[in-house]
């Protein structure tokens, strides 16, 4: 489990496709710390530690493997060498909880369609699959790459099928934007999103035509 509060911004410095892609990425963490078999947050995906190294200059690194199921699911596809990537370590019992409850488990993708201005902080609004706007709510949580956020807007899905989306926003202090990789986003930037643990679960327990109502 995790909370949304991104504790490094790490950056890829190695990609090899194997029969998974393992992931290199440069961190500060003290990787002493860091056990193999050890879950983190890479931009809100739930990946394992597979190795670990020193990189000189107090940093370190770890490794991690991308099956092709998760980045089919996943923007874990557009990385690079060089790509920055949110970081978090798993929760212990007693940590603060400072965001909200997030498991690493990707939901879908989210793309930013806007940023604007609002007073000291930027208004970011996405386009996402239709079928998740059930789970967004005004004031609400969401999980975008791995970043805790509120939810400030959302408009009824348009289109029909598959294709169909909904747009929802979000505002990124200027604090948020310094420590993540969300200063550097632009519009059609792509992103991992989860939805709210306590919204799936009580959307799953809900009666269907309650929930179409």
């Amino acid at each position: 489990m995790f909370t949304g509060i991104v504790t490094d911004r790490g950056r890829v410095r190695a990609l090899d496709q194997r029969g998974d892609l393992r992931i290199e990425i440069d961190t500060a963490y003290d990787t002493a710390t860091l056990e193999l078999g050890a879950s983190v947050a890479c931009n809100g995906c739930c990946l394992t530690v597979v190795a670990k190294g020193e990189a000189g200059e107090g940093r370190g690194w770890f490794a991690v493997d991308a099956s092709a199921e998760t980045r089919s699911k996943t923007a874990i596809g557009d990385w690079r060498v060089g790509t920055a990537v949110n970081l978090e370590r798993s929760l212990r019992l007693g940590d603060e909880l400072g965001g909200h409850l997030v498991s690493g488990h990707v939901d879908g993708l989210a793309e930013v369609v806007e940023i604007r201005p609002e007073g000291d902080s930027m208004r970011y609004r996405f386009a996402a699959p239709a079928a998740l706007g059930r789970f967004l709510a005004p004031k609400g949580s969401v999980a975008l790459d791995g970043v805790s956020l509120t939810v400030n807007e959302v408009e009824a899905p348009g289109g029909e099928g598959p294709e169909a989306r909904m747009i929802f926003g979000c505002n990124v202090i200027p604090h948020t934007a310094e420590v993540t990789t969300f200063g550097s986003y632009g519009p059609g930037q792509r992103v991992n999103l989860e939805i709210d643990l306590i919204a799936r679960y009580v959307a799953r327990l809900v009666p269907a035509p309650l929930r179409e109502a």
